[in-house]
């Protein structure tokens, strides 16, 4: 099976290397689907979006998918593709949480969606993605990085201290991303043993 991949860092394959390209052109076209579709599927997995009373970030599977892409595709597809997701939405697309689109107090999540593709991507080429230990820390590295982006930019949005955002844009959300490390856990892990390609 043939690796070529412009988009590639020349680190260790992720799950995307698995889809065979033979030729430049084709590895390019491949590329451009998959941050395409990566992007698609983020704005698809916003659209399930709960709710959370008394806060005004909701429940969404949008970060998983932003983190499953981008520990997937790899640092510079999943940075494209969450970039892409950013662009569109920021731009008027209606694909963020719950139909949502442009510059709002949840905006700095998404904004963290592109550093966490990049970071985890980063870490799969490493073999961030091939046991479930590692797949783990992975994930909590780039549910972090969100925060890290989210948290501050809803604080700033609402004029409010860092610790009442946390309050309202992190706490609420901590087991439910156990959860979803969990389940990243068991997937991806499971994902490279069934190709034949795991190494723990």
């Amino acid at each position: 099976m043939t690796l070529a991949a412009p988009l590639r860092t020349g680190h260790g394959p992720v799950l995307a290397d698995l889809l065979p390209a033979a030729t430049t052109t084709r590895a390019r076209v491949r590329d451009i689907a998959l941050v395409v579709g990566g992007a698609a599927l983020t704005g698809l997995a916003a659209q399930l979006s709960v709710p959370v009373p008394g806060s005004p970030v909701p429940v969404t599977g949008q970060t998983f998918a932003a983190l499953l892409v981008g520990t997937a595709l790899g640092t510079r597809r999943g940075l494209l593709s969450l970039a892409l997701y950013l662009l569109l939405g920021a731009a008027g697309t209606p694909w963020f949480a719950g139909g949502t689109s442009g510059f709002g107090a949840t905006f700095g999540y998404v904004v963290g969606f592109v550093v966490a593709a990049g970071m985890v991507g980063a870490l799969a080429e490493r073999g961030g993605d091939r046991g479930p230990l590692r797949m783990l820390g992975t994930m909590a590295v780039g549910s972090a990085a969100i925060y890290a982006v989210g948290v501050p930019w809803l604080a700033v949005s609402l004029d409010l201290s860092l610790s009442e955002a946390a309050s309202l844009g992190l706490v609420p959300y901590l087991l439910g991303d156990a959860v979803k490390a969990a389940l990243a856990m068991g997937a991806l892990p499971a994902a490279w043993r069934l190709a034949g390609n795991g190494r723990d």
